[in-house]
């Protein structure tokens, strides 16, 4: 039987899970809590997953990513996942890639469960915070995991979003795009086993192959569905950041890409120009219940 984690209470307002701890693996992060919204149609759902660099962190965090109780009276029925982290994925190369394959295997689980659960399985949008952010936007970009001629059911299901709204994502783990946009960068070195930034940049080379297949801005393409970050500072591209990790300067960046490919990216930050929506809820029940 897979170790337990002790319970712990969630942050904020948010109301009794329906059901709490659901396996969809057997390592013992491999759990999630749904909440089923009322309604006689299957209704879209939200996808929570929590940030911590991919090296803490829980979804009892889900209160700063997306408002439970909103979703639900909107009749969107919502999912929070745990994950493996860093320290449970010494046997995984790159590292980052237990955390990213576990939501796409909790993705295709709830999927499964979409009869039982009343889900809509075309309406579900993702919401996190930073690495959570960045698993969101991994998950909307990464063309589809699913095998459609796998013995397990819940392998032939989809990992594809119809859209995401995430809160201070890291858009690519290019340390070199990091220099660029930002000259004092320090974050991403951990996600693929490397000791610190400095080596993460002499290496990036030898490890390119791997931050294509795990950076949001190398996997957007045409077909990809839309996506609203937020951020809480402004941007200034090429400046050095008092918080280099979350910001803006990567919501700029992805949204130039997604612009010329033609595709949906809104950004949001203090005194961005045109925002339509004030938080991640707001648009994940406007987008969903579209």
């Amino acid at each position: 039987m897979p170790q337990e984690e002790e319970p712990i209470p969630y942050e904020g307002d948010v109301p009794e899970p329906t059901l709490s701890a659901v396996r969809y693996g057997d390592h013992h992060r491999h759990i999630l809590d749904f909440w089923q919204t009322s309604s006689p149609n299957p209704t879209p759902l939200v996808f929570v997953i929590h940030g911590g660099g991919w090296s803490g962190g829980s979804k009892e965090r889900m209160s700063r990513f997306a408002d439970a109780n909103l979703l639900l009276d909107a009749e969107i029925s919502v999912v929070a996942i745990n994950y493996r982290l860093m320290s449970h994925a010494q046997d995984v190369v790159p590292p980052v890639k237990a955390p990213l394959h576990d939501a796409a295997r909790a993705l295709q689980f709830v999927r499964s469960k979409a009869k039982e659960w009343n889900i809509d399985k075309a309406h579900i949008g993702a919401a996190g915070g930073s690495a959570g952010a960045s698993s969101s936007l991994w998950l909307a970009y990464h063309s589809d995991l699913a095998d459609p001629t796998s013995d397990d059911p819940v392998a032939r299901e989809s990992t594809r979003l119809r859209c995401a709204a995430v809160r201070g994502p890291q858009t690519t783990l290019d340390p070199a795009q990091m220099k660029e946009w930002t000259p004092n960068s320090r974050y991403g070195a951990h996600a693929f086993g490397k000791v610190d930034f400095k080596q993460y940049l002499e290496d990036r080379d030898e490890i390119l192959p791997w931050i294509c297949e795990y950076s949001p801005y190398a996997l957007v393409d045409g077909t990809a569905p839309p996506v609203c970050l937020f951020y809480g500072a402004p941007p200034a591209i090429g400046q050095d950041q008092k918080d280099p990790t979350h910001t803006a300067n990567f919501g700029v960046k992805l949204q130039e890409r997604c612009m010329e490919l033609g595709v949906e990216c809104a950004l949001v930050y203090p005194g961005a120009p045109g925002v339509e929506h004030q938080t991640p809820t707001e648009y994940l029940i406007t987008t969903l219940s579209a």
